[in-house]
Parts: structure tokens; sequence; C-alpha cells
């Protein structure tokens, strides 16, 4: 029986392709690479995949948060690369 890939603990490259491909590409954001960037991931979670992601950060020795740090961040628009 194989695991979703949504409640694996190890999610495997390709396992999000189809979704990725359901995307609108007005909604996706392209930027110039930059080998000194940082990646911060907010997400919004309830319920079971909330506490599951508490149990994770636990187990990790971290401090799980609740609710978001300071303000929201402003959204940009799109922009296109040439």
């Amino acid at each position: 029986m194989s695991k979703s890939p949504w409640t694996s603990d190890d999610p495997q490259p390709g396992d999000f392709d189809a979704e990725l491909e359901d995307l609108d590409p007005q909604v996706i954001e392209r930027l110039a690479p930059n080998p000194d960037a940082k990646v911060r991931i907010v997400v919004d979670l309830e319920g079971e995949d909330a506490e599951r992601l508490e149990r994770i950060a636990i187990a990790r020795g971290e401090k799980p948060r609740e609710g978001h740090l300071g303000s929201a961040p402003r959204r940009r628009p799109p922009r296109r690369l040439t």
C-alpha cells in the first residue's frame, strides 16, 4: 500500500508534480536565482495537520509556534522574467 505524499514523513521528488501542473501560471512568481537567498514558507494549518506538525517540531527539539510573527507580508504581483 503506498503512502500519500500529503501525510508521509518523507515525501519523494515528483510526489507533487500533478498538483504543480494544475497551478495557474499567472500565480507563480519566478525570480532570478540568488545563491544567498533564504526561503521562508508560511502555512496555515488546523486540525490533524496542525497536530502532526506540532509533534514533528517537538520531536526535533523545536518549539511549536501559534499565529504569525508580526504583520502579514505584503504580496507583490508576479514578475515575469524575460
